[in-house]
C-alpha cells in the first residue's frame, strides 16, 4: 500500500506554529504540531526549535511527501517568526533564502499555503500583535535548479504551491492501476482518444472542441496506457501535452517522470540537426537551462516550426513502435505540442485527422 505524505505548504506552516507556539512558551518542549490542513487535520513533526530572542524563535520540519516522486523529500523548512507590536495587519508572511519570489519581488507563497498559515497561525495571535512569518528552505535555491521554476516567473528558489495538504502518491504502480481502469472506462465511449499532457492541455482541448468524455488522464505514464488503448481497441490516441514533457517520447523515455529520465536537450539539439539547424543553434539549446528557453532560443532563430514539427513527427513514430513492441497492435497516433503559455508550436500531419474524427461525435 502506498504511503501518503504532505506537501510543502503544510511543513512550512508546521514550522511557522510550532516557533510561535514556542515563542509564547519556552519551557514547553515541541517534538510534533497539530495541523489544520482545511478540512482534514494531522500532526506534523518538528525537528528543531528554538528562540532566537524575547520576540523571535526558529523553528524547522523535514518535508516527507510520502511515496510520491518529489524532490523536496528531507528538504530543512525552516521558519523564522518574529513577534512585535500591530502594525497595519497580524500576519505577514515574507519570502527567506531559497523561497521563490515572483518577478515583482512577491513571495512564491499561494493562496492554499496563505489559507494554512491563516487558519493555523491567526486564531493564536494577540489583537495587539503583529507576527511575521519568513519561510527560509536552505536548499531551495539549488532544488530550483531541477524545476520550470524559472519559466513560470518564480526566480532564486521554490514556491509554496498546491491545492491540498496531502500528497498521493500519484507516481506509484497503484497510480497506473487506477488510470488504466478509467482508461478502459473512456474507451468504452471513444474508440478515438486525446492523451492530455500539461497543465494546459485541458484548455487547449477545450478551445478544440475536443469533448472531456474523450480525454483520459496519462500521469507520466504515457508509454504503458498507449498500449493499454491498443490492447483495448482504441482506434487513434491523439497526444496533445507540453513541449517541455512530450517531447522525451521522441527520445524514447515513455515514463516522462523527471526523477527517470531528463534528455529534453539533448532531444531537442538532435531535432535542430535533422532540420538543418547549425552547430552554433545546437551550442544554444545545450546552452539553456530549460527547454522553454531552447524554444525560445530556436523561435528567435526561426527554427522553432521546422524543429517541434520533426520533433512531433518523431514522437508518433517511436509511440508507434512502442505500441507494437508491447501490444503486438497498430495504433494511430498524433501529437499537438504547446510551449508553456499553451500556444500550439507544432503538430504532426496526422493530428488534424484524428481530431475530426474525434469532433463529429459531440455534432
Amino acid at each position: 500500500m502506498a504511503r501518503t505524505g504532505y506537501t510543502l505548504p503544510v511543513f512550512a506552516a508546521a514550522a511557522a506554529k510550532a516557533a510561535f507556539l514556542h515563542l509564547q512558551n519556552p519551557l514547553e518542549t515541541l517534538s510534533e504540531v497539530s495541523l489544520d490542513l482545511l478540512p482534514e487535520r494531522a500532526k506534523i513533526p518538528v525537528q528543531q526549535v528554538a528562540n532566537i530572542d524575547d520576540n523571535s524563535a526558529l523553528a524547522i520540519t523535514i518535508s516527507d511527501p510520502g511515496d510520491n516522486l518529489d524532490l523536496t523529500r528531507n528538504t530543512p523548512i525552516w521558519a523564522y517568526v518574529k513577534c512585535q507590536a500591530r502594525e497595519s495587519e497580524p500576519l505577514i508572511l515574507a519570502a527567506g533564502e531559497g523561497l521563490g519570489k515572483t518577478a515583482a519581488g512577491e513571495a512564491a507563497i499561494y493562496q492554499y499555503a496563505r489559507r494554512l498559515f491563516d487558519a493555523n497561525l491567526l486564531p493564536l495571535i494577540p489583537e495587539n500583535k503583529t507576527v511575521t512569518v519568513s519561510i527560509i528552505l536552505p536548499e531551495g535555491r539549488q532544488l530550483a535548479q531541477r524545476t520550470s521554476n524559472e519559466a513560470f516567473g518564480i526566480l532564486a528558489g521554490l514556491s509554496l504551491l498546491g491545492t491540498s495538504g496531502i500528497s498521493q502518491p500519484l507516481s506509484t504502480e497503484e497510480h497506473l492501476a487506477e488510470l488504466r481502469e478509467k482508461l478502459q472506462i473512456v474507451v468504452q465511449k471513444h474508440q478515438d482518444l486525446v492523451f492530455c499532457i500539461g497543465s494546459h492541455g485541458m484548455n487547449i482541448a477545450q478551445q478544440l472542441g475536443i469533448p472531456e468524455s474523450a480525454i483520459a488522464q496519462t500521469g507520466n505514464w504515457i508509454g504503458p496506457l498507449l498500449v493499454e488503448a491498443g490492447l483495448r481497441g482504441a482506434n487513434s490516441v491523439l497526444l496533445l501535452g507540453y513541449q517541455g514533457k512530450l517531447i522525451k517520447l521522441a527520445g524514447g523515455i515513455f515514463n516522462t517522470s523527471s526523477h527517470l529520465a531528463d534528455a529534453k536537450l539533448e532531444i531537442i539539439s538532435a531535432a535542430v540537426v535533422k532540420s538543418g539547424g547549425n552547430l552554433a543553434a545546437v551550442a544554444a539549446v545545450l546552452g539553456a537551462k530549460t527547454a522553454d528557453a531552447a524554444n525560445k532560443i530556436l523561435a528567435e532563430q526561426g527554427l522553432e516550426s521546422p524543429v517541434f514539427s520533426a520533433l512531433a513527427e518523431a514522437i508518433c513514430e517511436k509511440a508507434q513502435g512502442y505500441v507494437h513492441k508491447y501490444g503486438n497492435v497498430a495504433l494511430k497516433i498524433g501529437t499537438v505540442l504547446f510551449n508553456r503559455q499553451g500556444k500550439i508550436i507544432a503538430q504532426s500531419a496526422i493530428a488534424p485527422e484524428l481530431i475530426a474524427q474525434i469532433l463529429p461525435k459531440i455534432k
